[in-house]
Order: structure tokens, then sequence, then C-alpha cells
């Protein structure tokens, strides 16, 4: 069987060699602010798979989690449905106000053929349905890799950003809840995309 690192980078990777006629769906959204260094999008309501992890790492945590997403997407569901390709591979977490304990959940966009009514995961990989009603986010992008040692960081700067910015009100949700997108193949070293999201209130978010 392949380690959960490696059916990683092969889902990712896969993201890399699609033809061109073959899109990759992606949940849906508009800009409702573009900033220098963020922005923020209101998306549509969008059915995801989740696999819930109590990892002791993000890095670790999103490996397994997308290890069962994996086998679901390949069949591993109650009508052996096989599930094309979305992004970006979400992972949110959720750490106490200490930043003692964090909870990881790893999830897949479900394309819009199985929006309605999905296939039911084989019941030994732990997944849930995961309805998300329409949301406001803000959004910042940062290149490399995802790791521990940086997302962070990033969100910190995010919430920075968030609190700098003047020129219209915005109200942060908890920033001890986050989730980190991530877009490219693991072997993709240069002109890489990641984003850290964070709910948000926004005029004219709804």
């Amino acid at each position: 069987m392949k380690s959960s690192s490696s059916i990683l980078a092969l889902f990712l990777c896969s993201l890399m060699i699609l033809p061109s006629d073959h899109a990759i769906e992606s949940p849906q959204y508009v800009v409702a602010l573009l900033a220098t260094d963020f922005e923020i999008r209101v998306y549509k309501n969008s059915t995801w798979m989740s696999a819930p992890v109590r990892g002791t790492s993000f890095e670790k945590s999103t490996k397994e989690g997308f290890h069962r997403l994996y086998q679901f997407i390949h069949g591993a569901n109650l009508d052996s449905s096989e599930i094309d390709i979305t992004s970006p591979v979400m992972t949110s977490i959720a750490q106490s106000s200490q930043g003692s304990f964090k909870s990881y959940c790893v999830s897949f966009y479900l394309p819009a053929k199985f929006q309605g009514a999905p296939p039911q995961p084989n019941p030994e990989l732990n997944l849930k349905l995961d309805e998300q009603r329409a949301e406001c986010v803000a959004v910042r992008k940062f290149s490399g890799f995802a790791r521990d040692d940086n997302i962070d960081q990033e969100m910190e700067a995010l919430v920075a950003s968030l609190d700098n910015y003047t020129s219209s009100r915005i109200i942060k949700n908890n920033k001890n809840t986050f989730a980190v997108a991530q877009y490219n193949a693991s072997y993709h070293l240069s002109r890489r995309l990641n984003e850290v999201w964070l709910k948000v209130g926004f005029p004219g978010c709804k």
C-alpha cells in the first residue's frame, strides 16, 4: 500500500498533468475586496467530503486525512464511484486559545455532479459530508511549501493586514480556527501557491 505522503504527492501531481481541456473544479466565489496583500471572497454554498484527524501536526494530519479521502474518490464508497479531482486540498485547523491543543480536518471539494447526492464513503474511512453554507473569508496567498513552521506566521500576517486595513470595517472570526489551501504538486518547487483562510464579516457579505 502506498504511504500517505506518496498518495498526497500523487494526487497533487495529477493536478499538474491533466489535459488542458479537462478543467479542474473548485468552489465558486466572487471577490468582495482586493487589497495589496489579501482579498476577501464570498463563497457560494458547497459540499465537501471531510476527514477529521486528531493529529500532532499540520503536515502529518494533512497526509493522514487525505489518505482516506484518496481512497474515497478512487472507489471506496458504496457506489464504487470514481470521482474527478478538484482543488484545492483544504486543511482546517482549530486550536485552543493557549495553542496547546489542535484538531484538523482535511477536505475535498465534491464536483458539481456530486454536490446534490454524493456517494456514501465506506464506513471504515471515517469521513463525513460537510455542507458549507455561503460564507465570507479573508485570504492571504503565500508561496513555497505549507508547513508547520510557517502556517501560523502566515495566519498572523493575515490578521495584521486585516487590522491595518482602515477603508472598511472587517469583523474577524476566531483566529484560532482557520484553514490552509494547497494547490501544487509536492515536486513543483517554483511558483507554488498556498492560501490561509479566515472567516470574516464584511459589508455586503451574506
